[in-house]
Parts: structure tokens; sequence; C-alpha cells
């Protein structure tokens, strides 16, 4: 959550960490602030300016004097977690001289303790928030230099952290240290930049360097070095960014959220690329780490993940279990890491983030491997968190995804999940036959999301009849039961109109209560060996003169409006079902008036618990 940039060179910096606040803000959007270095020390000769307001970036740029320049700056974007969004609470946060200014993404566990004792000592917090400790603590040291300040501060923080700290007396650098929240360098010519995203650093470099969990690092204009939080030096190199700006860039489209949806097709060619086998009617995952005598010896799969990475990750489970027989399942990474849970040897765990820093899935993993786990990931960003820290895993290759509200990302993990179970499979039993079966499902994916995406005139117009519901119900059975959860997850965050889904099985055991005709119900009916069974889930809510929208393969006598979507092989069909109800979830909210890109209270990269 929350965006940090900095920006150290011969430019002028602000509008260049206003541009990387515009690309960050789906991380948070609820008030913003900017901290520049302009030459001179202490308050009122030179040293730091800033500004801050409540609200998105553009009503900083507002706030912004005409005569706000310097060549050394941090700006942040934020996402609440203490004190309400206004003014005062918006980073950066300053000492009571003005000579430091701090911005932080995470949570300080222990702020209320550090807040008391500052106060004891005749402190004044004027803010509201956990960070502003940080800066009180800076500049009560009297070390040598900024990096030890900053040191010795982090050594009273518990919790987690990314942060950026401009000292008015130590001019020309920035310090910058990182704990369970991202921190990219970015490498120019004669300028350096610092971001919580490479999505604010691409338009400028595509050369990065990524903060381990524990590392600081110290930049100026002509060069950079890192260093642990206990001052010994580390060696990191940069690395190329996969992406350029233009991929951030909307294009065309009126909102990200819809640029998304429709790359999904070439989205599921990247994720294949390369990857097929025709020849053993299998998969190439060389990023496994994982040999065939190891894949054969797993006798459990556990796959964790949190919202939209938790829904793929139960389809996933079921393609598992269907195509490899390996028993699976899937759980939310908040509760697996809270219940002490039994870490079997024998077991594969497999964690899913879209941005490979989410922080309960990130604490999950390192506790699995604290106890000894083998954890392969399932991640979009290549370099994340999560990535280096697992055993190995898949990439997913959907392409920067700047809507908060997650579909091109979704959908490439379901294909990825679907990749790695025809992988286990045929190391396993999964006859060639089979394996052939699956690749040609897999190979015609993209071309079916093009087609669904046709339908789109037709989804609009059925997104305006329902928009005026104030709850809805998501049903389905077996493969149908993942697509409704994520459905319902979709409509609620981008609407805000109640959703909820139930396996079409329970029915009758207490939802059918919620059945009326202002209650319409989305129905998952795949054609499969389950097609007579959920039509009689239809007719016992049609008896009951309920609404049905249904998703099929055909047109649904009980329903009353179907969504035809192309038929593929059975465990595949899941991938398909779910777009046009992102779609729905799409022009419901553009038919209410929604910010479909930054849904209230809601953000993207969730980075704190």
């Amino acid at each position: 959550m929350c965006g940090i940039v900095g920006y150290i060179g011969k430019r002028d910096t602000a509008p260049l960490l206003l541009e990387g606040l515009q690309r960050l803000e789906y991380r948070g959007y609820d008030s913003a602030g900017i901290a520049i270095q302009s030459g001179g020390t202490g308050k009122g000769a030179g040293g730091l300016k800033t500004a801050k307001t409540k609200g998105r970036v553009r009503d900083l740029e507002d706030r912004i004097p005409k005569r706000f320049t310097g060549t050394a700056g941090i700006a942040h974007t934020r996402w609440a977690t203490h004190g309400v969004p206004n003014d005062v609470n918006a980073h950066p946060h300053l000492d009571p001289l003005e000579k430091v200014a701090v911005v932080h993404n995470g949570i300080i566990d222990n702020a209320s303790e550090l807040r008391a004792k500052l106060s004891a000592e005749g402190v004044t917090l004027v803010s509201d928030t956990d960070t502003e400790v940080l800066a009180h603590l800076i500049a009560r040291s009297v070390a040598d230099s900024l990096e030890t300040r900053v040191q010795e501060a982090l050594r009273h923080i518990e919790g987690t952290y990314g942060i950026a700290v401009l000292h008015a007396d130590f001019p020309e650098r920035i310090v910058v240290a990182r704990n369970g929240s991202p921190v990219v360098l970015g490498i120019g010519e004669h300028e350096m930049f610092v971001a919580s995203d490479v999505a604010a650093l691409v338009s400028h470099t595509r050369q990065v360097v990524t903060l381990d969990d524990g590392e600081m690092a110290t930049i100026k204009a002509g060069d950079y070095r890192t260093y642990t939080t206990e001052g010994s030096r580390t060696s990191s190199s940069p690395e190329t960014v996969e992406y350029a700006a233009e991929s951030y860039e909307l294009g065309d489209h009126d909102t990200y959220m819809h640029k998304e949806i429709g790359e999904q097709a070439d989205a599921v060619d990247r994720v294949l690329a390369g990857r097929i086998d025709d020849r053993f009617a299998t998969v190439h995952l060389g990023g496994l780490n994982l040999d065939p005598r190891e894949a054969r010896a797993v006798r459990r799969v556990k796959i964790l993940g949190c919202g939209t990475s938790y829904h793929a990750g139960l389809i996933g489970a079921q393609m598992i279990e269907e195509l490899a027989r390996i028993p699976a399942d899937a759980e939310p990474a908040s509760e697996f890491r809270y219940r002490n849970p039994v870490v079997d040897p024998d077991t594969l765990y497999i964690a899913v983030s879209q941005s490979g820093e989410t922080y309960d899935a990130l604490a999950a993993v390192q506790e699995l491997k604290r106890k000894g786990a083998r954890v392969l990931g399932v991640i979009n960003v290549v370099g994340s968190a999560i990535a280096r820290e697992a055993d190995g895993g898949v990439y997913v290759h959907a392409g920067p995804e700047v809507c908060v509200v997650s579909t091109k990302c979704f959908t490439n993990t379901v294909v990825a999940f679907g990749l790695l179970a025809l992988h286990l499979g045929r190391i396993r039993d999964l006859s060639v036959k089979d394996g052939k079966r699956i690749i040609e499902g897999l190979r015609k994916l993209p071309g079916q999301i093009a087609e669904i995406m046709e339908s789109e005139p037709e989804i609009k117009k059925l997104a305006q009849e329902y928009a005026d519901a104030q709850s809805m119900l998501f049903i389905g059975r077996v493969r149908g039961y993942p697509v409704a959860l994520e459905a319902s997850l979709k409509l609620k965050e981008v609407s805000y109109i109640h959703a909820e889904a139930y396996p079409a099985s329970e029915l009758k055991h207490g939802p059918l209560a919620l059945i009326e005709p202002a209650m319409p119900t989305v129905a998952i009916v795949p054609d499969d060996d389950l097609l007579e069974k959920n039509r009689a889930a239809l007719e016992e809510i049609k008896a009951r003169s309920g609404r049905i929208l249904a998703v099929a393969h055909q047109e649904q006598e009980k329903a009353d409006r179907t969504i035809i979507v192309p038929k593929n092989e059975d465990e595949l069909d899941p991938i398909l079902m779910g777009i046009p109800l992102q779609l729905l979830a799409y022009h419901t909210a553009l038919a209410l008036g929604r910010d479909i890109d930054k849904p209230r209270n809601l953000a993207k990269s969730v980075t704190v618990e």
C-alpha cells in the first residue's frame, strides 16, 4: 500500500515526483505530499520545502507553490493505516525544526509505545500516524552521518517499513531502507530515482536495484551504495525491467480496468509462450527447481493467497487434483499464518501473489521456509520479495496491472496453474492423450477470450439492467464455485453493490431464504457432468420468483438472461467463465458512476496486515 517516489539529480525535482506519484496512485490515494531539498541548511535557510494535502495527487499539484524547486526530493501517496486522511497525517513527516523529512510504507507495530515515550520526553507529536516517530528519532540522533542516524532510529522500530529520508544538514543524498515493504532504486545518467514500484521509474530508466529486507541504500546524483541496517556493505547489481513505460499507459481506454480486461488474450499468449512441449504432451517450467523425482514425492499441495489470488488458488487446486491426482487445497494466506499449521515435509506449498509483495503471503512463505518446507511462487512481478524467498516458481507474465481490481493477472494466474497441473500430471499418471487434450485447450484460450470480448455490448446492456440491485447472489458448483467467488468479489470491489457467493449445492442450507425478485442470482452453469444438478438449482430459484443471469455454454431455459461462453475442456472452462463477469462488474460500476480504477477504501499491493 502507499507509494514512494524519490529523485536526486540535476533536473527540477517536483515535476518528476508528481509524475511518479501519478503512476503509483493505485497504491494509495487518500492523501499525498512532497518534500524538496532546496540547498542550504536549517529552517529558513533553503533547507526543506514541503507541501501535502488530503486527496489525490492532482490536489497536491494544486497546493505546490510556483517557486518550489530543488534537485533532490521525496514524495508519497497514502493509503491510511494510522489516522484519518487529512493534511496533517499526509506524508512526508517532519521533525519540529523541519530538518528531517520521512516517507514510509508499512506499519510500525510499536508506534504507540514510541509515541508515549517521545511525549514523555517533551516531544510534541502533531499527527496521528505511526510514521511521525521516525522523523523525531532520526532528528534526535547526534551521529556524524545520516546513514547512522537512520540506522539508530530503525533499531527502535518493530514492524514493516519501506522508507526514504531527506535531511537538511546532509544535502545531496537520500537514504532509504526496507523491511517487508518494497523499495526499488532506479539507475539513471547522473541521476538516481527511488520508488516503491518500478511503475514510477520506467519512463526514466529500466535499470533497477531491488533492496532486500534488512537492506539500506544511499543514493546520490552520480552513484549509490547498498548496505545492511547494521552497516555491512552489500553487493547489488542493476537488473533490466521487463516492461517499458508504454505498458503503463492508458492508450485509447478510459480506465485501466477496461484496458486490462481487453489485454487478456495477449496476456494468455505470453504465459503460454515457449512453455508447451508437444513431443511429450507436457510443458516446460524451468523455474520450478523441482526435478521429476521430487515432483513424484509430493503427497499434497497447499496453495496460499489473498483475495483474487486465493480464488485463483482454489481453481488451481482443483486442476492439480484432476490432472495430477494429488490432494490439493487452497487457503487464505492471512488465516494460514495465524493458525499454527502443521507443516508437512511431503507437502508442496505454493504462494500466489500478483505483486509478489503481499504481506500476508510473504509472511506465510517466510514461516514455511523457517520450518523447512518447499515453497513455490506463482507471481506476476519478476524479482519481487516472494519470488526471491521461494525455492522456485512460475511467472505469470500478465504485464503491468494498474487498476486496483485485478483481472488479467487473475486469468493468467489460473492459466499458470493449468500449466503446473499438466506438468505434475504428466510426471505422474496423466496419459499422453489427456496431455494433448489439455494443450489443445490451452492453445484455444486466447481466441476464445477474444470471442468473449466481442459480446461486450450485450454485457453492457445487462449491467445496466442489474445496476439498481442492492445485493446479488453468485452460485456455482465444484469448478464453478471459485468463479462465483471471484465474480462476487469483483462486483463488490468496483461497484460497491453487496454480493456474496455460495456453492450451488448449499442453496437449500440457508441461502434460499434470500431469494426474491429484488435479489438477482448469477449462476455459473458449465456443460460438464454437473449440468443437470446446476439446472436443478435454477429451478429452485425460479420457483421462488428469483431473477437469474446464467453464464453458460448454451441458453438456460430457467434463466432470465444467459451469457454464452465458448466451450473448452472441462478443466479449463473456469478460465473463460470468469471473463464476462469481469465485464459485468466493470459496466455495472460504470453505470453507477464509480471511480473504477481507484475503488474507495482499497489499494493495490497490500503490503500491510
